[in-house]
């Protein structure tokens, strides 16, 4: 139980989780940039628990010598458990923030999206929403995504 109330005290925007498949220890950004050694290398942070040195830009292990925008755009990253992912959310229709990368599902409601990292973005066309105000043409709602009394 202690561990759920440390986890509930990460505010949602700082969490991340390490990028090693048999750890997955959620910390905060600022915990796991701290915890490096490579403290002058941007987005360089290390899992308090395994040790496991990743960008907390990417959430993938630490590149070395590649900005982030360099190793996204060399597909290096991808592998067979990305590409099953991006397969699904086509089929389930789900988007992907364009802030922090997180998966979203609309299940109820206008197609306004808050993220959990605070993005807002129509979810429509992906195009971002600024001071809540759309900045794209498509419509706000659709009638079977209203729950009706």
């Amino acid at each position: 139980m202690t561990q759920r109330i440390k986890e509930a005290r990460v505010p949602v925007t700082e969490r991340i989780y390490c990028p090693n498949s048999r750890c997955s220890t959620l910390m905060s950004k600022r915990e796991a940039l701290e915890f490096s050694e490579m403290k002058g290398k941007i987005g360089a942070g290390k899992c308090i628990k395994c040790y496991q040195s990743f960008c907390v830009n990417c959430k993938v292990n630490w590149h070395e010598n590649m900005s982030c925008y360099d190793y996204k755009s060399s597909h290096i990253y991808s592998c067979s458990e990305d590409a099953a992912l991006d397969s699904l959310a086509k089929k389930e229709r789900w988007r992907q923030c364009k802030k922090c990368s997180n998966m979203i599902e609309l299940a109820v409601g206008c197609f306004h999206i808050t993220c959990r990292c605070g993005y807002e973005f129509c979810y429509t066309c992906g195009m971002e929403w600024k001071g809540k105000t759309p900045t794209c043409t498509c419509p706000i709602w659709e009638h079977r995504y209203i729950i009706h009394n």
